[in-house]
């Protein structure tokens, strides 16, 4: 369900009280890079991560998604030295199944062994005694691929009955596999990658929405890293001549495209930068015309996706 109330309203997570305002923050782009290594090491400013941090909660948000490899343990231990002790309304998300090599390469990591020490990571690196919600992460780099997810999906539910977490979210996933996963435990959310160029789960988005389950795009605006690819909306030139009608930025009408594709779609666009992290926040109070609309939906259609 949602409210109008804030940041584009709130969303409740399904069986839950825990309502989240819609638009949220991802704490990936605290880390710092070392080279060729993303998501790697401290970032070059941790003061200036902590204020964007003290700044998102300052105006309103009470989601923020993170993991503990991210960095690895960087962002986490960031997000602990900036906010704790946590505001009571705040929900921490963060998501196992993958761990980091030396290298900077992102491995999968879906033993009951893995699971168990990212929970314990997780929790020690945030400080806190229970986690909110925790994804488990499957599929490939950026998209799902096919196949059972009931080992690692039945550790996690082991962890959730022991106290050590307290809702169970999915990410990367299919949805063969979401309904494999509710046979085994309540899924309140699925964070796949989802944006106007990219829109592999229109489909997906509509049936959990249904079923009141919360829908978060990741890369909401693309993928950031070369040599990945993906969508920005500065390439675009339909966003651009959007954006310049309506007098706001291309990531602004980028960002309240999805707020007003779902109800239950939360946002958790990224950034180091406190005037990036404002222009962001602004998308919440964008209500794009109905015309608007229809033209951006056109556009990912037409971007082949």
């Amino acid at each position: 369900m949602t409210e109008q109330a804030g940041l584009a309203g709130s969303f409740t997570l399904p069986g839950t009280s825990v309502a989240v305002n819609r638009m949220g923050y991802g704490a990936m782009q605290l880390a710092g890079r070392d080279g060729d290594k993303f998501v790697w090491g401290p970032p070059k400013d941790i003061e200036g991560a902590i204020a964007v941090l003290r700044e998102a909660v300052a105006s309103g948000v009470n989601h923020i998604d993170t993991a503990d490899y991210y960095g690895p343990h960087v962002t986490n231990r960031i997000i602990r030295k900036a906010l704790f002790p946590y505001p009571g309304d705040l929900v921490l998300v963060t998501k196992v199944g993958s761990r980091r090599g030396e290298d900077g390469s992102w491995i999968p990591a879906l033993s009951r062994e893995d699971l168990i020490k990212a929970v314990h990571d997780n929790i020690d690196n945030l400080g806190i005694d229970i986690l909110d919600v925790v994804n488990l992460r499957v599929g490939g780099t950026l998209e799902p691929s096919e196949g059972s997810i009931e080992a690692p999906l039945t550790v996690l539910a082991e962890l959730q009955q022991k106290g050590l977490l307290r809702h169970i979210g999915l990410s990367n996933v299919t949805a063969a596999q979401i309904a494999e996963a509710r046979q085994i435990a309540p899924v309140v959310c699925v964070q796949n990658m989802y944006n106007l160029a990219h829109r592999t789960d229109d489909a997906l988005i509509d049936d959990l929405a249904h079923e009141g389950i919360a829908y978060v795009p990741f890369f909401p605006l693309g993928v950031p890293f070369v040599p990945l690819g993906g969508f920005s909306p500065l390439q675009s030139a339909t966003l651009s001549s959007i954006a310049t009608r309506l007098e706001t930025t291309p990531m602004q009408v980028a960002l309240a495209w999805l707020l007003q594709r779902s109800p239950n779609m939360l946002l958790i666009p990224g950034t180091s930068s406190i005037q990036h992290l404002r222009q962001n926040l602004k998308a919440s109070s964008l209500q794009l015309p109905s015309e608007v609309v229809a033209d951006l939906n056109s556009f990912g259609r037409t971007t082949g996706h």
